[in-house]
C-alpha cells in the first residue's frame, strides 16, 4: 500500500514547482542562502499541498480513468489503493503543509491557501468549462510564481505573471490535444470537457500562446525597467533557448504524439532538457556576472 500510495503523489510532477525559483533567481538574490532556504522550503511544502490534489483529484476521477488506456494503472482507478486511505492521507498531507506555509510566512501561506481552493474548485467544478479548464490551471502555476516571491518578500515583477501564464497555457493545450488525439471518440468518457474541444482549435490556440509567450520572453529581455534593474542588455541572449524549447516542445506534440505528460517530456526529452540546462547556465552568466 505505501508504494502505491507513494506512487499517487505523483512525485514526477513535482518538477511543475521549480517556477517557485523563479523570483529568487531575478531578483538576483539566489546566493543568499537564508533566502534560497526559505525558497527551498517554500518548494517542499508546495510538493506536499500538491499531491494532496492529486490524491482528491484521482479518486474524484477514478471511474473515468478506469476507461482511458493509461490512467487505468494509476493505484486508485485500479484499486490498489482505496479511496479511503487516499483522502485520509490528502487531509494529512493538506493540512499538514497549511500548517507548515503559515509556520514559514503569512502572506506565503495566504498564497498556498489561494492555490488549494482554485485546485478544489477546479477539480469539481471548473474544468468542466472550456477555456477557463486551462486558465484555471496556468492560474495554479501562477500562484506558485507569486509564492516564489513573497515568500522572500521581494517585488512581484508583471512580466514573470504574463510569461507564467502564456507558457502554462501552451502545456495546459498541449496536454488537450494529446487526450483528444489519443482517446479520439471516447474522449468525451473519459473527460467531459474534451468534447468542446477540437483538433482545430487547439492547434491555434496552441499556435497563439506559443507565439506570444516567445514574444512575452523577448520583450521583457528588451524592457527598458529590466535593462536597468540589472545593469545589463546582454539578457537578450538567453532568447535562442526559449525559442528551442517551445519549437522542441511542438515538435514533441505534433511529431512524435507527446504532450500528455509534461513532467515526464522534461524529464525524459534529453535535447528539451539540455536546452532548459543551458538556459539556466546562461541566465547565471549573464544576470549575476555579465554586465554591459
Amino acid at each position: 500500500m505505501f508504494s502505491a500510495l507513494l506512487l499517487s503523489l505523483r512525485p514526477r510532477q513535482w518538477t511543475k514547482n521549480f517556477i517557485i525559483f523563479a523570483g529568487i533567481v531575478f531578483s538576483l538574490k539566489f546566493f543568499e542562502i537564508l533566502l534560497l532556504v526559505r525558497v527551498i522550503e517554500a518548494f517542499i511544502i508546495f510538493c506536499l499541498l500538491s499531491s494532496a490534489i492529486y490524491l482528491i483529484n484521482d479518486v474524484n476521477d477514478r471511474k473515468s480513468d478506469a476507461k482511458h488506456p493509461t490512467k487505468k494503472l494509476r493505484p486508485i482507478a485500479s484499486g490498489a489503493l482505496s479511496s479511503a486511505w487516499a483522502l485520509t492521507s490528502a487531509l494529512i498531507l493538506g493540512l499538514g503543509a497549511q500548517a507548515l506555509a503559515f509556520y514559514l510566512d503569512f502572506n506565503f501561506a495566504i498564497v498556498t491557501m489561494a492555490y488549494i481552493i482554485l485546485m478544489l474548485f477546479y477539480t469539481f467544478l471548473l474544468r468542466d468549462f472550456v477555456i477557463l479548464d486551462a486558465l484555471c490551471i496556468a492560474a495554479g502555476f501562477v500562484l506558485r510564481a507569486i509564492a516564489g516571491v513573497v515568500v522572500i518578500a521581494v517585488e512581484l515583477s508583471p512580466w514573470l505573471v504574463i510569461c507564467t501564464i502564456l507558457l502554462s497555457l501552451f502545456i495546459a493545450f498541449g496536454k488537450r490535444r494529446h487526450e483528444l488525439v489519443l482517446l479520439a471518440e471516447g474522449a468525451s468518457e473519459h473527460r467531459k470537457i474534451l468534447d468542446e474541444y477540437n483538433p482545430q482549435l487547439l492547434d491555434q490556440l496552441i499556435a497563439a500562446v506559443a507565439g506570444s509567450t516567445v514574444m512575452a520572453y523577448s520583450l521583457y529581455t528588451l524592457w527598458p525597467e529590466t535593462i536597468a534593474k540589472f545593469g545589463t542588455r546582454n539578457l537578450v541572449y538567453s532568447v535562442p533557448f526559449v525559442l528551442y524549447g517551445i519549437f522542441r516542445y511542438l515538435y514533441l506534440i505534433y511529431q512524435k504524439g507527446k504532450g500528455g505528460k509534461p513532467e515526464e517530456i522534461l524529464l525524459t526529452d534529453w535535447p528539451l532538457l539540455i536546452d532548459i540546462i543551458l538556459w539556466v547556465i546562461a541566465l547565471s552568466l549573464i544576470l549575476y556576472t555579465w554586465t554591459a
